[in-house]
C-alpha cells in the first residue's frame, strides 16, 4: 500500500455491523448535502457486502433520507444485462433502488448489455457531463470499492497496470480467469474522489488484507495497493474475519 495522507481503519465483529455503521455515516452525508441543497455522487460497488449494505439502507432509512440529492454512478459492471443476476446495478435495483423515492434521473448506470467499446465511451461522457472535475478529471465525493482475492477493486485485475494509469474516464477489462468483459472506473479517476471507502469481509480476504497493510513487496502487484486519494480520504471497513491474521 503506498504513503497515505489520511487513512482511517475501522474493524467490526461481522459484515452486519460494519454494514450497519457505514449505513449510518452514508446517511448521515446524504442528508448533509441535502442540508447545503446540494448534489452527492457516488460510485457504488457490487459484491456480498453491498448487498447487506443496500438491505439494510433501504430497511431503515428509505423514508428519512432525501434522495434526490443523491446521484448514483457505479464503480465497474459486467457486461450483461440488467436482470443477468451478475448485474451489479440489477442487484442494486432490487435491494435497493426500487424502494427509496430517487428520481431516475439520478440514477446513472452502466449498460452492460450494449456493446463494451462502444458503453464505455459512452458512460464516461455521462460521467463527464454530471461530475465536477478538479485538473480535469470527474471527482466523485465518494467511490465504494470491494477487494478481491487477488488484489483487484473495481474491475482492475493484476497484471494490467494500463487500467490503473489510463487517461480516459472508463476502459473495458477482462476477468482474468473466465475473460468475462467488464466496465470499469480508471485508477486515476477512482483515485481523485473527495473519499474512497474500502467494504472488506470474510477470511478469503485475510492474506491480501495482511500483504496490503504490511506492505509486503508482492503487494505492490495489487491493483487495491495503488489506490491513494490524490486529496481525499481513503477509509478501510473491514470485518474481523479479514482483519484477524493482523
Amino acid at each position: 500500500m503506498r504513503d497515505l495522507k489520511e487513512q482511517i481503519l475501522k474493524i467490526f465483529p461481522d459484515p452486519y455491523k460494519l454494514a450497519e455503521e457505514f449505513a449510518a455515516e452514508l446517511i448521515k452525508t446524504i442528508n448533509e448535502s441535502a442540508a447545503k441543497k446540494q448534489r452527492l455522487s457516488v460510485a457504488l460497488s457490487g459484491g456480498s457486502t453491498p448487498e447487506i449494505l443496500f438491505s439494510l439502507i433501504s430497511e431503515k432509512y428509505s423514508d428519512s433520507t432525501q434522495w434526490q440529492y443523491v446521484h448514483f454512478f457505479w464503480g465497474d459492471e459486467r457486461c450483461v444485462p440488467p436482470e443477468n443476476p451478475e448485474s451489479n446495478y440489477g442487484m442494486t435495483k432490487r435491494l435497493l433502488l426500487s424502494k427509496i423515492a430517487i428520481p431516475l434521473q439520478n440514477i446513472h448506470r452502466i449498460r452492460g448489455e450494449d456493446d463494451p467499446e462502444r458503453e464505455a465511451v459512452r458512460y464516461s461522457e455521462e460521467i463527464s457531463l454530471n461530475i465536477n472535475k478538479r485538473d480535469g478529471i470527474p471527482m466523485f465525493d465518494l467511490v465504494i470499492l470491494g477487494l478481491g482475492e487477488d488484489g483487484h477493486t473495481a474491475s482492475i485485475f493484476p497484471g494490467h497496470p494500463e487500467l490503473m494509469h489510463s487517461d480516459k474516464i472508463c476502459e473495458v477489462a477482462y476477468h482474468p480467469v473466465t475473460m468475462q468483459k467488464r466496465i470499469t472506473l480508471t485508477g486515476g479517476v477512482i483515485n481523485n474522489a473527495e473519499a474512497i471507502t474500502f467494504l472488506v469481509t470474510g477470511k478469503k480476504k485475510q492474506e491480501v488484507v495482511e500483504k496490503l497493510f504490511k506492505k509486503e513487496a508482492d503487494s505492490l502487484n495489487y491493483p487495491a495497493a495503488d489506490i491513494v486519494p490524490s486529496n481525499g480520504r481513503l477509509s478501510w471497513y473491514v470485518d474481523k474475519d479479514a482483519w484477524s491474521s493482523l
